[in-house]
């Protein structure tokens, strides 16, 4: 069946991180009306196992196909990597695009010397998603994936500058970007994908601790790109006009999803815009 263009962009995440996808997205796409579902109430998605995720996600697609959208959105690392082919099936008449494909693609792009580093939850890294999609595009790149587990925390509560989130980070980081041989090592890599959508807000801090002249990629402003590309191709695209609206669904505490979304959109959400669903 034909969707419409004037219907809405559906997005999931286990919790808010993936509101980094949505800002990037409305800054792509602002005439395009968003449906937001943050599934709070059983994150974090990177501990669960493949079976659970897998489960979730198709829950969390269900609801959101149930308010006629037009594409889906997995704005969730670890669900982009275990869920996609089982979203895929259960919905077969609903674009669904994840966020490692995108980001992969970004960071062959933007790799000089074939070295890629991928930080992400400990489930994202352990399932080799980034490793296996950037290797179906280009074999010889040599990849270092590093679980940075703490870095969600940190994101959650607002610590995503100062001597703390760059302590942290070096802590992460300075094995992948300073071996031994030091940083002039052929094998460091030039390009740093940040792999879980909590990550960008701390950008600024990783930064500060990788060596000078590391492209740092986004997956939520490739992601963004891709949904354009996508929508355009397909002729669903909304006309370039007007402010598209933007619905939030959480399954758990509004109010928490109010306070912490708000700092990961960059923009205020008011609680009584936040509707609470039971999945």
């Amino acid at each position: 069946m034909k969707k419409e263009a004037k219907l809405p962009i559906g997005m999931f995440d286990s919790g808010v991180g993936g509101l980094t996808v949505l800002k990037a997205l409305r800054e792509r796409m602002p005439c395009e009306d968003v449906v937001y579902l943050g599934d709070t109430a059983r994150l974090p998605y990177g501990t669960k196992s493949p079976q659970t995720v897998t489960r979730y996600g198709v829950q969390c697609g269900a609801e959101l196909i149930r308010r006629g959208i037009k594409l889906l959105v997995v704005a969730c690392n670890t669900a982009s990597a275990v869920a996609l082919d089982a979203l895929r099936e259960a919905y077969p008449d609903v674009p669904v695009i994840g966020v490692v494909d995108p980001g992969a693609r970004a960071a062959c792009a933007a790799s000089r010397n074939r070295a890629i580093a991928v930080i992400a939850t400990e489930s994202t890294i352990a399932r080799g998603a980034y490793q296996r999609a950037i290797h179906a595009i280009d074999p010889q790149t040599r990849i270092i994936g590093h679980p940075c587990p703490l870095f969600v925390a940190l994101a959650e509560e607002g610590w995503t500058d100062g001597q703390v989130p760059e302590a942290v980070a070096a802590r992460y980081l300075d094995p992948v970007f300073k071996p031994a041989s030091g940083t002039g090592h052929p094998d460091v890599p030039d390009t740093l994908v940040l792999g879980c959508t909590h990550f960008p807000l701390l950008a600024p801090a990783i930064r500060n601790v990788v060596p000078a002249g590391t492209t740092i990629v986004d997956s939520a402003a490739t992601t963004a790109e891709t949904v354009h590309q996508q929508l355009q191709e397909l002729q669903l695209a909304r006309p370039e006009n007007g402010c598209g609206a933007t619905r939030y669904l959480t399954t758990d505490d509004a109010a928490r999803f109010a306070r912490t979304g708000s700092r990961f959109l960059g923009t205020p959400i008011a609680e009584h815009d936040v509707e609470l669903v039971d999945l």
